[in-house]
C-alpha cells in the first residue's frame, strides 16, 4: 500500500514533496533518496541511493533517510549538486531533477572525486524525458577530474576544438555556463548522521519489531533462530530484503545476513549481501588472488554492472536474486556454471547446489517453503578454466535481459581438449536452463571451429522455443543462444593463444562497444556587443525554476496539499477490446472500507461526450466498449489505496462482439477508416512513371511511442462551495479546453470554472485531449460528493488509457533517372488511430503536408488515412505525425541510393530544393538557410573523412560494423488552423516596481516562462529579478490556445511584448520628467500602470484540401543531423559514437533553453526510431505499461560525442525577435541514428553476399538489427509461417 512506503511518507506525513513518484516500481529514479545507516561494529556509516517507492517504512528502523530537501534549500543554501545541475541547464520540466540530484549526492558522499564512469553508473537508474541527459552529465562532470577526453572513442581533432580552427580564440566563443562560478564541494560540510540513531544503535537491546497494517503484518526478528521459527510458522510469508521483487504488495519477516567468509576453495557470501556490496567485495578479491582463480568472480562482476541500476543494486540481495528464480536472471546462469551452492536452514542445515535441478519453473526452486537461504558459496576457478558471462537486453543498462548466459570450459594444462564445459541460459524458457546435450557433444573434443559448429546445431535443437513463447522475440532469442556461444568461442581461443596452447591465427577479437561520454560542443551566436548588459534576450539564461526543481521546492499538481475531506478517484477500465457491456456490479466496491461512491455516465448532468474533430467521444462507456482501457466508471475513496481496492472490486460483465480490428492491415482489409481521408498531388505522377529510367516500390512501418512524461496525468477539482463554482488544478497544455470540458460536462457556464496550471512535469502532446476527458470525469465526482477530488494516474493506467504516437505503415512507388534525379513518387500513409478519432485525421494531414521534406520532386502524390481499430485511441505527440511521415520519405531516398549504388547523401543533394522554391501545396519559400545547415553540418562533422574511415573500419571488422548517415528536415511551424495562432498576456506593474506577467502558455519544461521573463525584461528595461510569473489561469488570460506546435513562444512572446511596449510608452512622461530617476520612482505614482492585457493574432494560415494548396505554417525551421554508430552484429546492440546537429532557429531568445530542446527532442526521436516499442497482446491488451517493460532512452543511450550548432546570422521576420520555434522539429532528426544503424547492417549483409534494398522497420531495435544482419547464426533459425501459430504480441 502506498502509505507504507517511504515515497508516500515524504508526501503525506512530513510534507516533503521533492521526492516524486514517477512509476511506483523503481524504474524511473524520480523518487531517489539517500539511506544512511550506522554500523556499531566498525563505527562507520554507509550511504546509498535507493528508490523510495520500494522502501518499506518498516524496514527503515534505525536508518536516516535524506531527501532532496535535506541537502539544500533556496531559503538557506543550496548544495553544489543542486546548483550545478541547475546552472548547467540540466533541468527542464524538473520532475526528474530531485532524483538526479539525490543519485549524484549519494555518490559524492561515498566518493567526493568520482570518475565519469562513476557518474554514469550513479545516474543509470534515473530517467529524463526532456533534456537528453547531456547537460545533466556536464553539470555532474564538474565534480570529477576530466580525463584525456579525445583518446577513448576514435580519432580526429580534440572534441573541444569544434571545427578544428586553432586561430579562433576559445574566449570568443560564448559558453552555456561558467564552471568557475560554482560553489566548491566541501565534504566536511555535509549533514551529520543523527546522534540519537548512533546512540540507539550502540545501546539498544535488539527487539523484535511488529507492525500491523490494515491487511498486512510485518515482523522484523532479531536473530536467525527467531526467523527460522517464524518461517516455520508462516511458510508462505515472503522474506523481504530489498523489496525489489515484491514491490508495492505484501511483505513480512525481514532479516539481514550479509557477512562473507573466505575459504581455501572459494568464498561464502551472506545471502543478505546487497548486489552493490557483492560487487565491491568481488572487486576487492580479484587482485588478491591469481588471475586463474578469479574467472568466476570477474564474470559475476561483469553481470553485476549491468543488472538493474544503482538504486536497485543497493538494496537487492544475492539470496533474493537466486530464489526469485526469474527466467531471464543475469546472475543465476553464471552462478550455476560456476558450481556455486547455497546454504539453507530450517529445522536443520543443508547445502544445495545451484544447478539445473535447483530451478524448477517460473519463480520456483527446489527449496521448501520454510527454508531460508543463509549464504552462497562462490568457488575459485582452476588453472585452465575460463568463465564468461554475456547478456543482451532491450536497453544497454537498467533493463531485464532478453537472453543471458553463463559459460565455463576447463582444459587440462597445455591442451585444447575440453575436460569439462557448462552452458546455462536465461530467457530461454520458464527458468534458467542448462544445455547439457550441447555440453556433452563438446566434452573430450578439441576446442575448435569444427567442434563448435556441431555444437551450434545441437544447441539449436536443445533450446527450442515455440513460436508463441511468452516474451516473443523467438527467432532473436534462439539466434542469441548461438551468437553468444560463438562469442565465448572466440574469447576462449584468444585465451588459449595467449597461454601458448594454440598457435593458430585467432579470428577477430570482439571488444565491447565504446561507452565513455566525451564533452560535446554547444555553439551559438553571441549577442551584439552593443546590446545592453541588462538585456537578457539572446543570452543563455538558466530556467527560471531550475533551482526550485533541484531543491524539490517546485510545486507540481500532486504536491498541492490535501484539503479536508478530499477524495481520491480511481478509474475502472474495460478488459475487453470489442464487447457489449451487459452488467456493471458495484456492490462489492461500495462495501469496502473508505469507498465513498462510484461514478458512472448516469451521474453526468451535462454532456456525456467530448466533441473531437466533428465526432463525439464518450467520457464513460455505457453500452459498448471498443478497446481495452476504455473508461467505464470511477471509484472515489478516502485514500489512493482504498480507491485502488474499490476499482478492483467493480465487476463488469461483457458479451464479446465479433472481429475486433487491431492492425493497420486488418483495417485496410475491412475499410475501417475515419473520415475525411486526404489526398494531395503535384504534377502528373501517373504520366511521369512512364518516362523514368527505373521504378522501385517499397514499404515502411513505424511503431508507436508512449509519451512517458515523467509526471503522470494529475488533477484536483475543488468545489468552491457556492453558485456551482469550481477550481481545477491540473497538469495540462491547454487550460481553456479543460475549463470548457468541465463546464460542458457539469452543465454550467465557463465563468464558474477556473483552471490553474502551475507547471507540468512533461507533456509532449499527451496532456490535451485525454486530460480533458479525465478532468471531466473528476469534476463529476467532485460535483456528486461536494468534496475535492484528486485523480493521479499510476504509470500503468496512464499508459493503458491515454494513447500514444500513431503507428504508421506506408507504401511508396518512386520513379527516378540513372543520374539520381527523382521524377515521381507516389506514397500512401495509413495510421493506426485507435478506437476514437481524437486528432488522428489532423495528424494524417500534417504527414501529407510535410511529405516532400527538403526535396523538389516535380511529380508527387500522397494519400493518407486514419484507421479505426480496437486499440486505445492514439493522440497528439511531439511532431504531430511529421516524424513518421518524413521517415518514409528518407527511407525511399535511401532505397533509391542503394538501387543506383550511390551514396545516400549524394541522392539527397541532387534532389534538394534550390533557389526560389514552391512546395507541393503551392507555398513559396527560400531553402537558402537549409542549404547552409546542410553544408555546415558536413563541414562540422568532417563527413567525407569520417565516411571513408567508417568504410575502412568495416573492411577490417567482421562482427562489428559502423554506420553513418546525414538527415535533413524542413518543418512548418504554427497551427494550420488560424484561430489557434493567437495569444494574450496580462501584465501587472505594482507600486514597488515589481512586475507580474501572466500569459496563455503553460510551462512544461520548454522554458516558456523563462523566455517571457526575458521578453518583459527587454521591453520594460528592467532586470528579470523584478519580473515574476506565477501560473497560467483561465481567470487571468481567457480563451487561450494550447501550448503546442512549437508556437508557444512565438504567440505568447508577441502578446507579452505588445503589452510591455504599451506600458513602457505610458511611462514616457515620467521618464522625461525625471530622466535620472529609478524604475521604482517612475511607476510609484503613475496610475495608468496598474494592469494591461494585450492580445496578439498571428498570420492567417490555412490549407484548402480541395484545391490542394495553402499556407499551413508561418515559416520553416530547418535542421540537419549526422550520426555515426557502432553495431555489434551478433547481438544487435549499438552505440551512437557521435552526433552533430545544425539547426536554423533564427536568433535564439535563449540559447541554453533552445539547445536543451534540440538535445531532448533528438533523444526522444532516437527512442522512437531505435528503442521504444509498444507491445499488445493478441486480445489488444497493452503489455508495456511501465519502465520495466517499456524502455525510453537512458543515459547509456546518449551519443558519446554530442555536438549542437545553432546556425549563425539567420533572421525570421515571422516570429518574436527573429527567433524560430524549436520544440518539435528535431524529433525527426533522431532518425539519423536509425539510418546509421541501417548503414551498418547493410555492411554486415554485404559480407554475407546480400546487396540491394532491404526492409528494416522502425524502431531499429537490437532484435531487428541483428536479424537484418543475416549472419550465419540467424540463418540457422527456422522461420515459423505466419498464421500457423498465435503470436505472443501483435505486430502493430
Amino acid at each position: 500500500m502506498r502509505a507504507e512506503f517511504a515515497a508516500s511518507l515524504t508526501f503525506s506525513s512530513v510534507r516533503l514533496t521533492g521526492t516524486k513518484s514517477g512509476c511506483g516500481g523503481g524504474g524511473c529514479g524520480a523518487c531517489t533518496v539517500m539511506v544512511s545507516r550506522y554500523q556499531p561494529a566498525t563505527k562507520t556509516f554507509t550511504h546509498y541511493s535507493a528508490n523510495a517507492c520500494l522502501l518499506p517504512l518498516c524496514q527503515l528502523h534505525g536508518a536516516a533517510v535524506t531527501t532532496v530537501e535535506g541537502i539544500g534549500s533556496s531559503k538557506t543554501r543550496i548544495h553544489p549538486v543542486q546548483e550545478r545541475i541547475a546552472k548547467a541547464h540540466g533541468s527542464q520540466c524538473g520532475f526528474c531533477t530531485p532524483g538526479m540530484v539525490m543519485s549524484t549526492y549519494a555518490l559524492l558522499r561515498n566518493k567526493p572525486q568520482p570518475t565519469m564512469e562513476d557518474i554514469t553508473q550513479a545516474l543509470a537508474g534515473n530517467l529524463c524525458r526532456c533534456t537528453g541527459y547531456r547537460p545533466i552529465v556536464d553539470g555532474c562532470r564538474t565534480f570529477c577530474q576530466e580525463a584525456n577526453c579525445c583518446q577513448a572513442n576514435g580519432d580526429g581533432n580534440c572534441c573541444r576544438n569544434g571545427d578544428g580552427n586553432p586561430d579562433t580564440p576559445e574566449e570568443e566563443k560564448p559558453q552555456l555556463f561558467d564552471k568557475e562560478d560554482f560553489l566548491p564541494l566541501d565534504p566536511t560540510q555535509e549533514l551529520i548522521f543523527p546522534p540519537e540513531l548512533i546512540l540507539m544503535a550502540e545501546t539498544a537491546n535488539p527487539e523484535t519489531l511488529t507492525f500491523y497494517g490494515e491487511r498486512t503484518t510485518w515482523v522484523s526478528p532479531t536473530s536467525l533462530e527467531e526467523l527460522v521459527q517464524l518461517k516455520a510458522k508462516h511458510p508462505k510469508a515472503p522474506l523481504v530484503m530489498g523489496n525489489t521483487n515484491i514491490g508495492q504488495q505484501h511483505y513480512q519477516l525481514p532479516f539481514l545476513v550479509n557477512a562473507f567468509l573466505p575459504s581455501c576453495a572459494g568464498v561464502w557470501v551472506g545471502a543478505g549481501c546487497s548486489l552493490s556490496e557483492l560487487r565491491s567485495l568481488l572487486e576487492k578479491l580479484v587482485p588478491q588472488f591469481p588471475e586463474e582463480k578469479t574467472e568466476l568472480f570477474r564474470a559475476l562482476n561483469q553481470q553485476l554492472g549491468n543488472l538493474g541500476n544503482q538504486q536497485i543494486r543497493n538494496v537487492a540481495t544475492l539470496g533474493g536474486n537466486i530464489v526469485s528464480a526469474y527466467p531471464n536472471s543475469d546472475l543465476n546462469p553464471v552462478l550455476a556454471v560456476g558450481n556455486c551452492k547455497v546454504s539453507v536452514i530450517s529445522r536443520g542445515r543443508r547445502e544445495v547446489p545451484l544447478n539445473q535441478d535447483f530451478f524448477m519453473g517460473f519463480g520456483k526452486t527446489i527449496l521448501n517453503p520454510e527454508e531460508i537461504v543463509v549464504s552462497v558459496f562462490i568457488p575459485f576457478t582452476r588453472k585452465g578454466e575460463f568463465v564468461r558471462a554475456f547478456r543482451q537486453a532491450p536497453r544497454k543498462e537498467a533493463s531485464f535481459a532478453t537472453v543471458s548466459t553463463g559459460m565455463r570450459v576447463f582444459f587440462s594444462e597445455g591442451s585444447r581438449v575440453v575436460q569439462d564445459v557448462s552452458l546455462y541460459y536465461g530467457g530461454m524458457g520458464p527458468t534458467t536452463v542448462s544445455a547439457t546435450k550441447t555440453c556433452a557433444a563438446i566434452i573430450a573434443k578439441p576446442w575448435d571451429d569444427e567442434t563448435l559448429s556441431k555444437a551450434y546445431d545441437i544447441l539449436l535443437d536443445e533450446l527450442a522455443l515455440p513460436p508463441s513463447a511468452p516474451g516473443g522475440k523467438v527467432e532473436f532469442r534462439r539466434s542469441l543462444t548461438l551468437s553468444l556461444l560463438f562469442k565465448f568461442h572466440l574469447e576462449v581461443l584468444q585465451k588459449l593463444r595467449e597461454t601458448n596452447v594454440i598457435k593458430d591465427e585467432v579470428p577477430e577479437k570482439i571488444s565491447p562497444l565504446p561507452r565513455e561520454i566525451q564533452p560535446g560542443l554547444q555553439e551559438f551566436q553571441a549577442v551584439s556587443k552593443d546590446q545592453s548588459a541588462q538585456d537578457p534576450v539572446g543570452r543563455p539564461i538558466m530556467h527560471r525554476s531550475a533551482v526550485g526543481h533541484a531543491t524539490g521546492e517546485a510545486v507540481y499538481c500532486d504536491d498541492i496539499p490535501k484539503t479536508d475531506g478530499e477524495l481520491f478517484l480511481g478509474l475502472v477500465t474495460s478488459s475487453r477490446a470489442h464487447a457489449k457491456i451487459t452488467a456493471v456490479d458495484v456492490s462489492q466496491a461500495l462495501q469496502l472500507p473508505g469507498v465513498v461512491d462510484v461514478i458512472t455516465a448516469q451521474d453526468i448532468p451535462g454532456k456525456k461526450f467530448r466533441p473531437m474533430t466533428g465526432q463525439k467521444e464518450e467520457l464513460m462507456a455505457e453500452t459498448e466498449v471498443s478497446c481495452i482501457g476504455q473508461i467505464i466508471c470511477a471509484v472515489v475513496a478516502d485514500t489512493r489505496a482504498h480507491a485502488k481496492r474499490g476499482v478492483a472490486a467493480v465487476k463488469i460483465s461483457y458479451e464479446d462482439l465479433p472481429d475486433p480490428i487491431f492492425t493497420i492491415e486488418d483495417a485496410i482489409e475491412k475499410s475501417s477508416y475515419y473520415e475525411p481521408r486526404r489526398m494531395i498531388e503535384r504534377g502528373n505522377v501517373t504520366e511521369a512513371f512512364e518516362k523514368v529510367d527505373q521504378i522501385y516500390e517499397g514499404e515502411m512501418r513505424i511503431g508507436g511511442q508512449e509519451h512517458f512524461y515523467m509526471e503522470p496525468q494529475s488533477m484536483v477539482v475543488v468545489p468552491v462551495g457556492e453558485e456551482m463554482e469550481f477550481d481545477v488544478y491540473i497538469s495540462t497544455q491547454w487550460p481553456s479546453l479543460m475549463q470548457e470540458a468541465v463546464a460542458e460536462t457539469l452543465g454550467i457556464s465557463s465563468n464558474r470554472v477556473t483552471c490553474h496550471v502551475k507547471r507540468l512535469g512533461g507533456a509532449f502532446g499527451g496532456k490535451v485531449t485525454k486530460t480533458s476527458h479525465l478532468a471531466s470525469i473528476t469534476s463529476v465526482a467532485a460535483l456528486k460528493t461536494n468534496r475535492a477530488v484528486r485523480c493521479v494516474l499510476e504509470r500503468g493506467d496512464d499508459m493503458l488509457i491515454t494513447g500514444a504516437r500513431h503507428p504508421v505503415t506506408a507504401r511508396y512507388k518512386v520513379g527516378f533517372m540513372k543520374d539520381g534525379r527523382i521524377v515521381a513518387a507516389d506514397m500512401e500513409y495509413y495510421s493506426n488511430a485507435g478506437n476514437t478519432i481524437d486528432e488522428s485525421t489532423l495528424v494524417v494531414e500534417k504527414i501529407l503536408m510535410h511529405m516532400d521534406n527538403v526535396y523538389n520532386i516535380p511529380n508527387l502524390r500522397g494519400r493518407g488515412a486514419a484507421c479505426r481499430t480496437n486499440l486505445p485511441s492514439n493522440t497528439a505527440f511531439r511532431g504531430f505525425g511529421v516524424p513518421q511521415g518524413l521517415m518514409v520519405v528518407e527511407n525511399m531516398i535511401n532505397d533509391v541510393a542503394v538501387v543506383l549504388g550511390r551514396p545516400a547523401d549524394e541522392i539527397r543533394e541532387i534532389n534538394m530544393y534550390r533557389g526560389p522554391s514552391v512546395t507541393h501545396y503551392k507555398l513559396e519559400f527560400s531553402p537558402d538557410n537549409f542549404l547552409r545547415c546542410w553544408d555546415e553540418c558536413k563541414l562540422k562533422c568532417d563527413y567525407s573523412a569520417r565516411r571513408k574511415a567508417v568504410d575502412q573500419f568495416n573492411k577490417q571488422s567482421r562482427w562489428k560494423k559502423r554506420g553513418m548517415s546525414i538527415i535533413p528536415i524542413k518543418y512548418g511551424v504554427a497551427f494550420a488552423e488560424s484561430f489557434l495562432n493567437q495569444a494574450a498576456a496580462l501584465v501587472h506593474i505594482y507600486k514597488d516596481g515589481s512586475v507580474l506577467v501572466t500569459h496563455g502558455g503553460t510551462e512544461m519544461g520548454q522554458g516558456i516562462h523563462t523566455k517571457m521573463q526575458q521578453v518583459a525584461s527587454r521591453e520594460l528595461r528592467i532586470p528579470t529579478s523584478k519580473i515574476y510569473i506565477s501560473e497560467t489561469g483561465t481567470n487571468t488570460v481567457p480563451n487561450t490556445c494550447p501550448s503546442a506546435a512549437s508556437f508557444g513562444t512565438d504567440a505568447n512572446g508577441m502578446a507579452v511584448k505588445n503589452a510591455c511596449e504599451i506600458l513602457y510608452q505610458r511611462l514616457e512622461p515620467m521618464r522625461k520628467k525625471d530622466p535620472n530617476g529609478s524604475w521604482e520612482s517612475w511607476v510609484r505614482f503613475n496610475r495608468k500602470l496598474n494592469i494591461l492585457i494585450d492580445c496578439w493574432r498571428g498570420e492567417d494560415l490555412y490549407m484548402d484540401w480541395e484545391k490542394m494548396e495553402g499556407r499551413p505554417g508561418a515559416y520553416f525551421t530547418f535542421g540537419v543531423c549526422c550520426c555515426e554508430v557502432e553495431l555489434d552484429c551478433l547481438t544487435g546492440d549499438y552505440r551512437t559514437l557521435r552526433t552533430d546537429i545544425v539547426v536554423d532557429i533564427g536568433r535564439s531568445v535563449n540559447p541554453s533553453v533552445d539547445i536543451g530542446q534540440i538535445e531532448g527532442a533528438f533523444m526522444q526521436g532516437l527512442g522512437l526510431f531505435t528503442l521504444e516499442e509498444l507491445k499488445f497482446s493478441p486480445s489488444g491488451l497493452l503489455y508495456t505499461r511501465g519502465p520495466s517493460q517499456y524502455k525510453i532512452p537512458a543515459i547509456c543511450d546518449v551519443p558519446l560525442r554530442f555536438n549542437v550548432y545553432l546556425l549563425k546570422d539567420s533572421d525570421n521576420p515571422h516570429a518574436i525577435y527573429s527567433s524560430k520555434g524549436i520544440g518539435e522539429p528535431v524529433v525527426f532528426l533522431g532518425s539519423a541514428a536509425f539510418f546509421a544503424i541501417k548503414d551498418a547492417v547493410a555492411a554486415a549483409r554485404s559480407d554475407s553476399g546480400l546487396v540491394g534494398p532491404f526492409t528494416l522497420s522502425s524502431p531499429a531495435t537490437p532484435e531487428r538489427a541483428c536479424l537484418a544482419c543475416n549472419s550465419q547464426f540467424t540463418q540457422k533459425i527456422p522461420t515459423s509461417k505466419p498464421g500457423s501459430f498465435k503470436p505472443w504480441a501483435l505486430d502493430i
